[in-house]
């Protein structure tokens, strides 16, 4: 009996069978195709062949790899054509330009009117017989020979016409003739030859009557405005593209022109006039971005639109109000734009306009720009001339030295206005972020140059711009974020307020008294504003830096030197260490909630956090302006060695305190390091020349370090633990006892040398064994050398050289024994083979 497998396996067996008939049939099938297309392909390139006649293979020599053709019948044809077409039209430009004066009136007509009507006749007859690229490039000849008729009937028939005149109408016939011809033969070519035709009879017939220049403008306007209903009904891309192109043209040259008549008119009237042909090419420009498809475009349509609006307005305003008023009228314009945001229009044309009014009011602000610099960068220059007296007004104050902008009288108007509209439609645009960044800084710059434009007087200005410091500080601590970090807002007020503060500063140096004031009040401001943790790592180091100008300020107030202000300079760093060691270490992290159980579950293992605050961000910045006021109060006592020292010292007292902090071990070095230049610059202040006196505040506590780190560390060389130590004394001890006439330094070296090489010895350490004999040597050298000189001119001269063939001996012969050694036990070896 058959063993028959089961069901199951069967089936699996079937199924597997099955998908491999599957992709073989696939395979074929692909096969089949590729063998379809290579036949279809091959009978394509041969030429058809009788019946029953097998196909011819490739000639001798060639195969799959012969060359291709590089152009196709198409391409050679088209050639063809147009050269034919071309060089015949030249022949007919020739003829008619040289040879007409040959032939009489009869025989000039006859031959051209016979080349023109066979030329434009004969594409009939090519039409019917589908030769349509002859019949193209026959009717380009025929075109171009009507375009030599208008001239030629200009120069027998109408010599003294006009030019323009003429030209203008011999254009519009002739873009009328060629539509017709295009029209009714259905030929490419005539048609967008006839648009770009039809721009020209209205310009040239306005040139050829001597219209101005309004009505040019308006013509120019006309003519955009036929291109644009061509390019909107015209089916065929070519007369299109030649219409849009025309229109773009003459409405440029309409729009640019009538905006020159517009902003150089000398009255109202004109200006009004000029105004009006804007605002014809506005509508002209709406309608066609309304009805053409592609949004972009419409877009763009209606921005330009929006554009001349506010142009035609903006010129009539110069015109009718005084020359400051210009701006904000042309501001108010661009403003009232915004409201077809909630109109029925098309939503191309709302996006465009609104994009309009972005732009003017964008200009509009750059329009503020120079007084809002002037203000900014001013009071630097009154910083040359510190104290020199109270100015008449704030103005003054501000542009000291520095050309005034003009018409600025309503710049404050300008930016309160753009950021109100800021404000207003911040919430319905996507880029709130920036809005609520720009609407800040153009509300930041209204406020700073109110007080100049209003030409306050010198005390008001300053408490002007001190409000203008408290309420971006005050911004910047309410609208914080959460998490106490700034958000970009809350940033850019902080900003704000430290470049509101630098101007104020200077400005106040106009005073004594007050640059007193306003520094104190700055730094108050600004450390009440570090006390929240957002503004902190800005504000905090802002008030550190004003109360280091505060007391040069109050050290130069009471007539003291600047080595006596350094002292009160120094009152900085210390409170920035203060404050430094109050936020540095500040961590909610670090202890474990964990091992307690809950009715059998354990809550453990669990940390809270290890996030710093805000405080602890604030902690490098407020640092380093500690930092920057120390060697601000070094700078102020260096002329003064002692008073240096004093304040070396003091910065090594801040910073042996800041090195108490856990995190800031590292500043223990500085302070050792300023303790040191200390005491070096008392020295030097007493006069002290010994190098010891230098040397040993280092050596001392070096030699200490590297013995407690030896014995904690076996490992650690000699080298490491006391080379450096040693070497900063015996080194410059060494050179200056090798200057030294008395016998004092160099017996108490010779001593320490004995002492550090005994010690070295006993303790079987390298580098006082190297450093100490050496010094000990090169100090017992010094102490001989005279006597060595002695004993050499004592000598006879014959001495030295007597010597040294002596010892030259003594090598040879050691040299010669050494061989004679070494040849004995080679002969023993010899032997005992």
């Amino acid at each position: 009996m058959t063993n028959l497998p089961p069901p199951a396996e069967e089936l699996r067996f079937l199924d597997a069978e099955l998908r491999q008939l599957d992709v073989r049939r696939a395979t074929l099938l692909r096969r089949r195709a590729w063998l379809v297309h290579t036949l279809q392909a091959t009978a394509a390139r041969q030429p058809a062949l009788g019946p029953g006649t097998a196909p011819v293979g490739p000639p001798a020599g060639t195969g799959a790899g012969a060359r291709r053709p590089e152009a196709t019948a198409p391409g050679v044809q088209n050639v063809l054509l147009v050269l034919g077409g071309v060089l015949l039209t030249i022949a007919a430009i020739t003829f008619t330009l040289v040879s007409w004066g040959h032939l009489g009136i009869a025989g000039r007509a006859l031959v051209l009117g016979a080349l023109t009507v066979g030329a434009l006749g004969a594409p009939v007859a090519l039409l019917r017989r589908g030769l349509r690229s002859t019949a193209e490039a026959v009717a380009a000849l025929g075109t171009a020979l009507t375009v030599l008729d208008a001239y030629a009937l200009h120069e027998v028939a109408f010599p003294g016409t006009d030019g323009a005149g003429y030209t203008a109408t011999a254009s519009a016939v002739l873009a009328a003739l060629w539509a017709v011809y295009g029209v009714r033969l259905g030929l490419r070519h005539p048609l967008p030859l006839a648009v770009a035709t039809a721009h020209l009879p209205l310009l040239l017939g306005a040139i050829a009557v001597g219209a101005g220049p309004y009505t040019l403008t308006a013509v120019s306007l006309a003519t955009a405005a036929g291109g644009t209903a061509v390019a909107l009904r015209a089916a065929l891309l070519p007369v299109r593209i030649v219409a849009v192109t025309g229109a773009l043209g003459t409405g440029a040259a309409g729009v640019l022109s009538a905006g020159w008549l517009c902003w150089s008119a000398s009255g109202p009237g004109p200006a009004a006039r000029a105004a009006a042909l804007l605002l014809v090419a506005a509508a002209l420009a709406l309608v066609a971005g309304r009805f053409v498809p592609r949004p972009e475009i419409s877009v763009g349509a209606a921005f330009a639109a929006g554009l001349c609006v506010v142009a035609g307005a903006g010129g009539v305003l110069r015109v009718t109000v005084p020359g400051e008023w210009t701006v904000p009228g042309c501001l108010a314009c661009a403003i009232a734009l915004l409201a077809t945001e909630r109109t029925r229009l098309h939503h191309p044309l709302r996006q465009g306009l609104v994009r309009a009014s972005a732009a003017v009011q964008g200009f509009a602000v750059l329009w503020t720009l120079p007084l809002v610099a002037g203000c900014v960068l001013g009071p630097a220059v009154r910083g040359a001339g510190a104290w020199s007296g109270t100015p008449r007004d704030f103005r003054d104050a501000v542009f000291a030295g520095l050309p005034r902008p003009p018409y600025a009288g309503t710049a404050p108007l300008v930016l309160a206005v753009v950021a109100a509209v800021l404000v207003v439609a911040g919430h319905r645009t996507a880029r709130r972020p920036a809005v609520t960044v720009a609407a800040p800084v153009l509300g930041w710059a209204a406020a700073l140059v109110l007080p100049v434009v209003l030409q306050l007087p010198y005390a008001a200005g300053l408490v002007a711009h001190a409000v203008v410091v408290a309420a971006a500080l005050f911004f910047a601590v309410r609208f914080g974020r959460a998490d106490k970090r700034p958000s970009p807002p809350s940033l850019t007020a902080l900003l704000l307020a430290l470049v509101t503060s630098v101007g104020l500063a200077l400005v106040s140096l106009a005073s004594e008294p007050v640059t007193i004031a306003v520094l104190g009040t700055l730094t108050v401001l600004f450390a009440a504003a570090g006390l929240r943790p957002g503004p902190a790592p800005f504000a905090a180091p802002a008030a550190l830096c004003h109360a280091t100008a505060l007391a040069c300020a109050i050290g130069a107030s009471a007539g003291r030197p600047p080595h006596h202000t350094a002292l009160l300079v120094l009152v900085v760093p210390a409170v920035a260490a203060l404050i430094a060691s109050r936020t540095g270490g500040s961590r909610t992290g670090g202890s474990r909630t964990g091992g307690s159980r809950t009715g059998g579950s354990r809550t453990g293992g669990s940390r809270t956090g290890g996030s710093r605050t805000g405080g602890s961000r604030a902690t490098v910045p407020v640092e380093v302006a500690g930092a920057a006021a120390g060697l601000l109060a070094l700078a102020l006592a260096a002329p003064e060695p002692p008073m240096l020292a004093l304040v070396l010292s003091l910065c090594g007292a801040v910073a042996a305190a800041t090195a108490l902090r856990p995190e800031r071990r590292a500043a223990g070095w500085a302070a050792a390091a300023l303790f040191l230049l200390a005491t070096w610059v008392r020295l030097a202040a007493w006069d002290v020349a010994a190098p010891e006196a230098y040397t040993l505040p280092v050596t001392g506590p070096a030699l200490i370090v590297g013995l407690l780190r030896r014995r904690r560390d076996a490992a650690v060389s000699s080298w490491t633990a006391y080379g450096s130590g040693l070497a900063v004394t015996l080194v410059p001890s060494l050179l200056a006892a090798w200057d030294d006439q008395h016998w004092l330094r160099p017996l108490a070296l010779g001593v320490a040398a004995l002492a550090v090489t005994l010690a070295g010895a006993r303790h079987r350490l390298q580098a006082p064994l190297v450093l100490g004999p050496g010094v000990l040597a090169l100090v017992a050298l010094h102490e001989l050398t005279p006597y060595l000189a002695q004993v050499v001119g004592a000598l006879p001269r014959w001495a030295p050289p007597a010597v040294a063939g002596l010892v030259l001996l003594v090598l040879g012969a050691t040299y010669e024994q050494r061989l004679r050694d070494a040849r004995r036990l080679r002969e023993a070896l010899g032997r005992l083979g």
